[in-house]
């Protein structure tokens, strides 16, 4: 947070009143009273070693939306956006936008708002990575085998094992949100608002509605499906719910144990 604020006086925003929003895989921080708000990365600097290149991804892919009039929070004006370094910490800069945090849209709200975004990232001609996910998964794996943590055997075998699926599944690939969860879209009073395209890869749209179908099974895939209104096979949801299960609940033990 002093990293932040410091670096935004340099260019005349002054916060007198900062306060934390977030304090999870990365640390947000409302600059008050400017509406600014600053994106440390934490531990996704732990074991994504191009983690400037994830906010910087974060910073084009929601500029591009914006001029694109997609609600979505977009970099900051107030000041360079960045990515920036300062004192060993990534950080970027993007816009406040009053929210509230205690409200959020159900998953079928938010696949029912998923085509409108999807149509308009299928503009977007930026650089992605292709991976995804697996990228995470392996960088993951790497860091918490670095340390010695133990019981990290059945992470590796289950990833081996859907690794020798994954391109029988990878198919209607487009720009994704990457994390596409309720949690990423904030109310606001004039409605809806998009966050975090931090994870932001070219991939199958199934991967979104993975995010989203709240439970395994072929009953919760082909339910997303429906409510998404077509545009991904419900075999495809399916296995990349199987993904994003070894995906979130290795992500859990990073969460614990770093």
């Amino acid at each position: 947070m002093r990293a932040a604020v410091s670096l935004a006086a340099t260019h005349g925003v002054v916060a007198t009143d900062p306060v934390v929003l977030k304090d999870g895989s990365n640390v947000l921080v409302h600059l008050r009273p400017a509406p600014v708000v600053a994106r440390i990365a934490k531990r996704t600097a732990l074991v994504r070693p191009s983690v400037a290149g994830h906010l910087a991804r974060d910073l084009s892919v929601s500029a591009f939306l914006a001029s694109r009039g997609v609600p979505v929070v977009a970099p900051s004006a107030e000041l360079p956006a960045g990515p920036h370094v300062r004192d060993g910490f990534v950080f970027t800069f993007s816009t406040y936008v009053p929210h509230d945090p205690n409200v959020e849209l159900s998953r079928p709200d938010v696949l029912k708002l998923l085509p409108d975004l999807h149509a308009e990232l299928r503009r977007y001609e930026g650089p992605l990575p292709e991976r995804g996910p697996l990228d995470d998964v392996e960088n993951t794996l790497a860091y918490l085998e670095g340390r010695g943590l133990p019981g990290l055997e059945p992470f590796r075998e289950r990833h081996t094992e859907l690794l020798t699926r994954w391109n029988a599944h990878y198919r209607d690939v487009q720009p994704l949100h990457g994390d596409s969860h309720f949690g990423n879209v904030l109310m606001t009073p004039s409605g809806p608002v998009w966050n975090d395209f931090e994870d932001t890869w070219r991939g199958p749209v199934a991967w979104d509605l993975a995010c989203l179908a709240g439970a395994k099974g072929a009953e919760a895939a082909q339910r997303a499906v429906e409510i998404y209104g077509g545009g991904a096979a419900p075999e495809d949801v399916e296995f990349h719910v199987e993904t994003r299960v070894n995906f979130s609940t290795l992500w859990g033990v990073l969460m614990e144990r770093s």
